[in-house]
Order: C-alpha cells, then sequence, then structure tokens
C-alpha cells in the first residue's frame, strides 16, 4: 500500500503522524512510504532522515495521492479538496470540529478514522491516551505561566517554598487528562482537588499517585464552592467520541477570584467550560469574567519531538495492520473499528452524528461494510 505522511499546517503544530524509525518499519513491511518535504522538520527529523529510511519525498499532491494518509491533526478547510476517498488516520475530534469537516469527509467517501475513537479489547483509548498524557501535564506548566501577573494572572506561584503549600489545582474529569495534570500538580506540593464521576478512582487511581490529592464526586454546588478559592482550574472531561457536556457553566466560572485561570483541554471536543471557545498557540488566551482562559486545541503541538515519538509508537502497530488488510483490517478488529468516523459516503460514529445533528446521515461501519445500507 501507499501510504502518505502529510506536514501538518495548523498553526504551530509541530508534529509529524510518523518517525524515521517507523517510516523504516513500514519499508521493510513492503509498503511505500511517501513523506512530504519538511513534514518531519518541526519535531527534529529531516529529509534526509527520512530519506534514509526509505521514504519518498515528494510534494503535498503527491503525498495526499496515496491510498493511506497519516496526520496528527484534522484536515484544515485548504485541504478538504485533497481528500478524495482515501484512508486518512489522524486525531479528528469530528463533534467538536466544524461541521463542514465531516461533511466533506461524507462527500469525498472518505475512509476517516479518528485517533480518539479507537479502543482496545478493554475499551480504552489507547491512541488518545499518549497526547492527553503530555496536554494533562503541560496544563500545570501553562497555568502556573498565565498566573504570574506579567501574563495578567493573580500573582500565584503553584508548588511548595520553604515547606508551605501555595495554590489550589481544580481538576475536572479523572481520565487520562486529570490523572497527569494531578499528579503534575501535587509533584510541585499544591493543592489539589479532583472532581470524577466514580468514588472508586480516589483509591484505585487517584491515591496511588499521591495522598495530597482530594477526590470528590463531581456535582455542581461541591466544585461551584471549591472554584471559589482556585487558582487554576483544569478542564478534563470525555465522553467517547461526543462534544464535552459543559461541566462548569458560565454561572460557575463567575465565582472564580480575576486572575484565575483556566486550561480546558477538553476544548478539541468542544471543551466542557461553558465559557471556553477555541485558540491557538498564536492567541492562547481570552479573559472571560477577569479569568484567564487558555483553549489551545494542539496543545502537545509545542512539545513536538517527546509528543511524535510517543504517538508513532502508540499508533504503528495499527498503522501496519491497515496497510497490510486496508478495510479488511477494519472489519477483522471490532476495537479498531470503532475508530471509524465517516466510511461510503455516511457518518459511522452516533456520537458525532449526534452532535452536527446529521443522524440522518449516519450508518453502522458493519452494516455498510457487509452492504448493508
Amino acid at each position: 500500500m501507499k501510504i502518505g505522511v502529510v506536514r501538518e499546517i495548523k498553526d504551530q503544530e509541530n508534529r509529524v503522524a510518523l518517525t524515521p524509525a517507523g517510516v523504516r518499519a513500514m519499508v521493510l513491511a513492503g509498503h511505500c512510504v511517501r513523506v512530504q518535504h519538511l513534514a518531519g522538520a518541526g519535531s527534529g527529523f529531516g529529509d534526509e532522515q527520512y530519506r534514509d529510511a526509505g521514504a519518498e519525498l515528494v510534494s503535498a499532491d503527491e503525498a495526499w495521492g496515496s491510498d493511506l494518509i497519516l496526520k496528527v491533526k484534522e484536515p484544515l478547510e485548504s485541504e478538504y479538496s485533497f481528500l478524495q476517498g482515501q484512508i486518512v488516520f489522524a486525531y479528528l475530534h469530528l463533534a467538536g470540529a466544524p461541521k463542514l469537516l465531516t461533511e466533506s469527509l461524507i462527500a469525498s467517501r472518505t475512509t476517516a478514522i479518528a485517533y480518539e475513537t479507537v479502543e482496545d479489547e478493554g475499551g480504552r483509548l489507547p491512541l488518545l491516551a499518549p497526547m492527553s498524557a503530555i496536554a494533562g501535564a503541560m496544563s500545570i506548566t501553562v497555568g502556573n505561566h498565565y498566573l504570574a501577573r506579567p501574563s495578567g494572572g493573580k500573582g500565584v506561584l503553584l508548588g511548595n517554598m520553604l515547606g508551605r503549600s501555595h495554590g489550589k489545582v481544580v481538576v475536572v474529569g479523572d481520565g487520562v487528562v486529570g490523572q497527569h495534570a494531578a499528579r503534575a500538580a501535587a509533584g510541585i506540593g499544591t493543592e489539589v482537588v479532583v472532581f470524577g464521576l466514580d468514588p472508586r478512582h480516589a483509591a484505585s487511581v487517584m491515591q496511588p499517585i499521591s495522598e495530597q490529592i482530594r477526590f470528590l464526586a463531581s456535582d455542581e454546588r461541591r466544585i461551584t464552592q471549591h472554584l471559589k478559592d482556585a487558582d487554576l482550574l483544569v478542564g478534563a472531561v470525555l465522553t467517547h467520541g461526543a462534544r464535552a457536556p459543559h461541566v462548569v457553566t458560565d454561572a460557575m466560572v463567575q465565582h472564580m477570584e480575576a486572575g484565575s485561570v483556566i486550561i480546558d483541554v477538553s476544548i478539541d471536543q468542544g471543551g466542557c467550560i461553558e465559557t471556553s471557545r477555541p485558540t491557538s498557540h498564536s492567541d492562547p488566551v481570552f479573559v472571560r469574567h477577569g479569568v484567564i482562559h487558555y483553549a489551545v486545541t494542539n496543545m502537545p503541538g509545542v512539545y513536538p519531538r517527546s509528543s511524535t515519538m510517543v504517538l508513532t509508537d502508540a499508533t504503528l502497530p495499527y498503522v501496519l495492520r491497515l496497510a497490510q488488510g486496508g478495510v479488511g483490517a477494519l472489519r477483522a478488529d471490532p476495537a479498531l473499528a470503532k475508530g471509524v468516523n465517516t466510511f461510503g459516503g455516511y457518518i459511522c460514529c452516533r456520537p458525532v452524528a449526534e452532535a452536527l445533528s446529521l443522524l440522518r446521515n449516519f450508518r453502522s461501519f458493519n452494516d455498510i461494510s457487509m452492504g448493508n445500507r
């Protein structure tokens, strides 16, 4: 199969979908890998490294003209014309993306497989987890930056200084993002409160990280109470494939002190903070109700070397199976098939169809692939 690795064009997105080592593995498996010129430059991987690994260095048109397209982030509008029925494997987050993207995937009959909805046998999300871990960990660093007075913050430095804890972090959501945010915050010695739906996570997930972390069952009254003296709020709510619910409302944000900071890591899926809106690395923050909001949709893009390496480690086994079996690999693996968001001119992920009010375009992948329309 011809594999195309395209250069990302999203604002300050420096990741690439495949390392040179990943290319070598694909070539050794008998596949032709076309890498767009300078695709890996932002991650520190030069064209020569890809050429030495066995890749062909090509233009954007040639890379997109492959059978299987590997990307990091969703196609942007200027790339929609490249969609011509290929397999596209990337972080898509269609429930939170412009509706036109999904409509373009449908119209072009593209087989769009989303990293974030691929499951393993245990129902976990193995391809979303690496970037969730990075975004969760960096949320504390980013929060500390914007809490500084020159950045518009209230002037609180999160951490432990001379044996005394300073600052308070509230994390809403106890998945991979929430766990890594809590670990990073506890690691510098600040007060941490995590809200989740299942109190059993207090023992199974949070306590092994740190006994300093307080775990509370999520409800509006409790969250509001803790936001009153929170310095940093991390939004870390995920519903598989669906638009994130607004767990923190506009009214709840108004209880926060001026100069506090919100990091909405759920923004790819629409955001779990009602006052959030997508931002970019070039223009990362805005202020609402006196609170600084950071809602960059590609947070790990600023750590491209680390992100690209862990991403390739996670995705390469799936890429090899797709390259070997094509659509047949999806039929043979129900967990991988959970990643199919569009196929044959239909949406195959119900939460996406519901979020975009496109249920008329929904069909299950199994029904379509077996010829049952």
